[in-house]
């Protein structure tokens, strides 16, 4: 089959691989009809993320038919059934599962006693990431493997499309929690930093969870025109300060909550003593991440408040002002999505027509065109936010 596969920094190649099969009787193969681009990809691409290995399969947010079921997951799934895949693979009964928690699921990472060293203890695995997740195959893909597939599934209508639903897989509920993380109630300003794919997602579940205003903060024209459209107020933080204008927006209190939809990578612009600080500490491996966007919450969310940070971090960060934190009360929330906590009504949401997360795709092409589509998005050419590829 073809396969979109990690060569090594900014090397993703469209190849020839080896078909899936059954491994595992609770395991089922899908043939893939849409896959996309993560920005969390693009940590991979960049090799941001350590333990990728030459020639692993990319991609975490896939959809397809079912073409094979083992033995124990036939009570679930049959042949011919639509299904979309969520990033987090979950055996669904042990103590984490039981209680929601499925991005810590503790028996679907093939790869835990590595991953026992590096976190302390264990998250879930994850498709097409780093093997500290496990190492499995990725979608962006011909077929997948699905193990625990009797669990790790969301059975979709016929009567919506793929493009209405891919995203229940990944960005549609990691936006969401952000969302919910916060607790927002009718009084609050919602901050997003980031207005990329999640934090599109993002703006509108906050809007859907009823926060009285929320505000959308990037340099990307194309993106603050996207979170306008989607009901925010938007900060460009190359033409404004984003403190000054927050203050502004709430009286000089500050937003009650505040989103960081960016995570590891984060900038601001160009000349400005902590980006040019921690871009030179990135590159002589003193950290492993930008923490600029968590300083900036922290520094103007309001007392009291509440940081939700669905952004990935890979590892160490430097000159957090936790002091400031502590003294202000601010309460932090973070984690991958636990996506079947929330895809029942998500999916729901979406057959009622509250919302159609297709509208943040920009740009469908053929797998085969993944790796220049991998470079468009990177660069944010042609307008793009989101690819979705087609097998």
């Amino acid at each position: 089959m073809k396969a979109l596969v990690w060569h090594g920094k900014q090397d993703i190649r469209c190849d020839q691989v080896s078909d899936p099969g059954i491994e595992d009787p609770r395991d089922a193969i899908i043939k893939v009809t849409s896959c996309a681009i993560c920005g969390s990809d693009l940590h991979l691409f960049h090799n941001f993320i350590p333990a990728m290995k030459n020639g692993d399969i990319m991609g975490h947010e896939m959809m397809g038919e079912v073409v094979e079921v083992g033995s124990e997951a036939k009570g679930k799934l049959k042949k011919g059934d639509r299904i979309v895949v969520p990033f987090t693979i979950i055996c669904g009964q042990c103590d984490q599962c039981r209680r929601g928690n499925f991005s810590v699921c503790e028996r679907s990472n093939r790869n835990k006693e590595m991953a026992d060293k590096v976190y302390g203890h264990s998250t879930a695995g994850l498709f097409g990431y780093t093997h500290l997740t496990g190492g499995y195959p990725g979608g962006q893909a011909e077929y997948l493997r699905v193990p625990f597939a009797d669990a790790t599934h969301i059975k979709v209508p016929d009567n919506l499309t793929d493009e209405q639903v891919l995203f229940l897989g990944d960005i549609f509920p990691t936006g969401w929690q952000a969302a919910a993380h916060c607790d927002i109630e009718p009084t609050d300003t919602v901050a997003v930093w980031g207005c990329g794919p999640v934090g599109q997602m993002a703006i509108r579940s906050a809007i859907l969870l009823g926060a009285r205003q929320v505000v959308a903060i990037d340099c990307i024209p194309e993106r603050l025109s996207m979170a306008q459209a989607g009901g925010a107020i938007t900060i460009n933080f190359e033409t404004e300060s984003v403190i000054e204008r927050l203050n502004d927006l709430t009286s000089g209190k500050g937003p009650e909550k505040c989103i960081d939809a960016v995570g590891l990578e984060s900038h601001v612009s160009m000349g400005q003593p902590d980006t040019l600080l921690d871009r030179a500490k990135q590159a002589v491996m003193m950290e492993s991440d930008r923490p600029h966007v968590v300083r900036e919450m922290i520094y103007v969310c309001r007392p009291g408040g509440i940081i939700s940070i669905p952004g990935v971090y890979s590892g160490l960060v430097d000159k957090i002002p936790l002091g400031i934190a502590m003294n202000k009360g601010l309460s932090f929330r973070m984690g991958q999505t636990h996506v079947n906590r929330w895809t029942d009504d998500l999916l729901r949401r979406i057959e009622e027509g509250q919302i159609d997360p297709s509208f943040v795709i920009t740009h469908t092409a053929r797998l085969e065109d993944g790796p220049e589509m991998y470079k468009m998005f990177r660069d944010k050419q042609d307008s793009c936010i989101k690819v979705v590829l087609k097998p």
